[in-house]
């Protein structure tokens, strides 16, 4: 046995018991001695081990880059990148996707050293079963076998998550995520309900690898991955939307104003919107039934609920669509229809952004089923596969209710393929693209399990054709397909290319079990913590990035509105006189309440100025590459051909061995303990709960 294999297993050594496979170490000590990168001293980029012939050619080792400035950097990345793309995936934490590659922060490695199982917080779940018994889970492997590519959503919500990271003295130690799953179920009581608690409790632990999605794991290993980054809300996908605009999800608007919404009484439909902050997945108010918009109003999703209490509060601080309108802002605001109602936390920042005299910026937010689709009958525009509360553009009333905005930047997701290849897109801007419910080729999930039932696949089918990477109603391969055709189709564009930075991200980890603690940032009004939330995954990818390499800087959603404010030259959004004031005016009694004894509520609104706690992506450029003194990297290295794309399962179901990559657990001899029984599909396939 080698010597790293025996000292995982020396430190992981098991008994087994009635209830499970027990570890020795209790669970409350895993904390001692593990210190999260998000708060340890580290280099800020390291190598990935084993460069393969596809990247060494361009392999610059980080420890031997020159060292560039922050103003230098951001100098020569403003000559360079005229196009920020940014993939916004759904509901994954990184530990599920990215847990187990070579060079990361993982399930079993710091990415340098393996690292043991009592050192890795929450490592070991347990919780206390129906009948008395305590029941252990740990991370384990699902792959073809498994049908993989499919599982279904686990808890997400923001009292969901709340229990999963178990903040004790503002620490989270992320050991509840096994016993939030059981709970939610169990409590129910019956059969039906117990069993369905109990795969819910392992789903939360498993995680993939390079056989489910190869796609996603080659970019990261010819670019750059991140492995620090969080989702900027403890919440669902909503705040985390609005988030990837704004920094945050109304916290300055709730400082400013209050917390709650506003009541409203429309025909027969009254109620209360929620937020601010928002914490849920509630519609936007723009396209609701509370929505006075008769002309060129909002679509809402067809599949989506809006009920009376399930509507947003008109949103109204500053985002980076605000600060996009540069030196046009007054001009452009002008035609908004209800500036009383729209515009009313902004007064200070549109003057402000008037001065900085910045040039407008191009900008469109392509999510799939805005708009007419091709997936459309009758050329009518059914939104069907329009997940409406993704939207956080749809969120801002000076964006839906300001024509001259909304019908320029908000697009459906066709509108991007059709606007590279007819050489319509706008020349420069940041562009952001989502899918939704269905997929436009029609895709069905592939079926690696020759074994599986009829029934199950028919269930499968009809549950799992999105394409925007949620568990609840994606698959996985069909989702990288999608980011794979859009990725192509920038990278078959030289022009394009050559001046490009594609971001593919997530807004939130749909409360699937991760080992690093968030920092703790906020509270809301409810007393839960609000930022951060768990770790989610991010890739850059550039012919000006490096290759082959890991940051570890840290961040949230701020991190790429940072950067963006770099590349373009736009003020911070926590600069703005609005912002400040609110943040300011957050660190005070009323608000410090709401945190535990003694915390103080520092940032309660955006975050995208460089500081300890959130960084830029500018670790993922190369400084060769932005001198001109290394190659930059060819397109080829991103594209994947089209026949690869469109046939699934993609490589056959053995991706690893496909892109050359041979996952940690694998290196290390790590055993994969499925648990007996196991169903990724407890909800879409219940007639397989044991």
């Amino acid at each position: 046995m080698s010597s790293i294999r025996k000292k995982w297993f020396d430190c992981t050594s098991r008994q087994l018991t009635k209830s499970g496979i027990i570890l020795t170490m209790a669970a409350s000590l895993l904390q001692v001695s593990f210190v999260p990168r998000a708060f340890a001293d580290t280099a800020t980029v390291t190598a990935q081990p084993n460069p393969g012939s596809d990247v060494k050619q361009y392999f610059n080792d980080p420890t031997t880059e020159p060292s560039l400035s922050q103003t230098q950097l951001v100098q020569l990345l403003r000559q360079k990148i005229k196009y920020v793309f940014v993939i916004f995936n759904e509901n994954h934490s990184f530990d599920n996707e990215y847990g187990t590659f070579p060079g990361v922060n993982g399930l079993y490695s710091d990415g340098q050293s393996p690292r043991s199982a009592a050192n890795t917080p929450g490592f070991t779940q347990t919780y206390t079963d129906a009948n008395g018994a305590t029941v252990t889970v740990q991370p384990f492997l699902i792959g073809p076998a498994q049908n993989a590519t499919v599982v279904d959503s686990v808890d997400h919500s923001h009292t969901g998550l709340t229990t999963k990271l178990n903040v004790v003295n503002n620490v989270p130690q992320m050991d509840k995520f096994a016993f939030d799953e059981y709970t939610r179920f169990a409590s129910k009581g019956g059969a039906a309900n117990i069993a369905q608690g109990t795969q819910y409790a392992r789903l939360v632990m498993s995680h993939i690898d390079c056989n489910t999605i190869p796609f996603f794991w080659q970019w990261a290993s010819r670019f750059t991955i991140f492995d620090n980054i969080f989702a900027t809300e403890n919440t669902p996908s909503t705040p985390n939307a609005v988030a990837m605009l704004a920094g945050q999800s109304g916290e300055t608007q709730w400082v400013k104003n209050g917390p709650g919404g506003q009541t409203y009484n429309v025909g027969l439909n009254s109620g209360t919107t929620q937020g601010p902050p928002l914490v849920n997945d509630p519609q936007p108010f723009w396209g609701s039934q509370f929505d006075p918009t008769t002309q060129d109003r909002q679509p809402a999703g067809s599949q989506e609920s809006y009920a009376n209490s399930n509507i947003a509060s008109n949103l109204t601080f500053a985002s980076l669509p605000l600060t996009f309108l540069g030196s046009s802002i007054k001009t452009v605001l002008a035609s908004n229809k209800n500036p009383s109602f729209d515009l009313p936390d902004i007064q200070l920042d549109i003057p402000s952004i008037q001065q900085s005299n910045t040039n407008p910026v191009n900008w469109r937010w392509y999510q799939e089923g805005y708009d007419l689709e091709p997936t459309d009958t009758n050329g009518i525009a059914s939104h069907y596969a329009y997940v409406s509360h993704h939207n956080g553009a749809q969120y801002f009333g000076y964006i839906s209710d300001t024509p001259q905005v909304s019908n320029t930047s908000l697009r459906g997701l066709n509108d991007f393929f059709t606007a590279i290849a007819n050489n319509k897109l706008p020349s420069g801007g940041v562009f952001y693209i989502r899918g939704g419910y269905t997929n436009q080729q029609g895709l069905l999930p592939p079926i690696t399990n020759p074994s599986t039932p009829a029934d199950e696949i028919k269930a499968i089918d009809a549950a799992k054709i999105g394409d925007d990477d949620h568990p609840g109603y994606t698959d996985r391969q069909i989702s990288e397909a999608m980011a794979a055709r859009a990725i192509n189709a920038i990278a078959s564009n030289p022009t394009i290319w050559s001046q490009s930075a594609i971001i593919i991200t997530y807004d939130e980890s749909d409360g699937f079990y991760d080992h690093v603690p968030p920092r703790i940032l906020s509270y809301g009004p409810d007393g839960l913590p609000l930022a951060r939330g768990i770790r989610i995954p991010l890739i850059l990818i550039s012919p000006y990035a490096r290759t082959h390499a890991v940051s570890h800087v840290e961040g949230d959603h701020n991190a790429i509105i940072q950067t963006i404010n770099y590349v373009f030259g736009l003020p911070a959004l926590s600069s703005l006189p609005d912002e400040a004031q609110a943040l300011a005016a957050g660190n005070s009694p009323q608000f410090n309440k709401f945190g535990p004894s003694g915390f103080q509520q520092q940032y309660l609104g955006p975050r995208d100025t460089n500081s300890s706690i959130t960084d830029s992506l500018l670790s993922g450029f190369d400084p060769q590459r932005l001198q001109g003194t290394s190659p930059l990297l060819p397109a080829s290295l991103a594209q994947i051909p089209d026949n690869v794309v469109n046939s699934l399962p993609h490589y056959g179901g053995n991706g690893c061995q496909a892109i050359g990559i041979t996952p940690e657990d694998q290196q290390l001899g790590i055993p994969n303990n499925i648990p007996p029984g196991f169903n990724p599909l407890p909800s879409t396939y219940p007639a397989a709960n044991q």
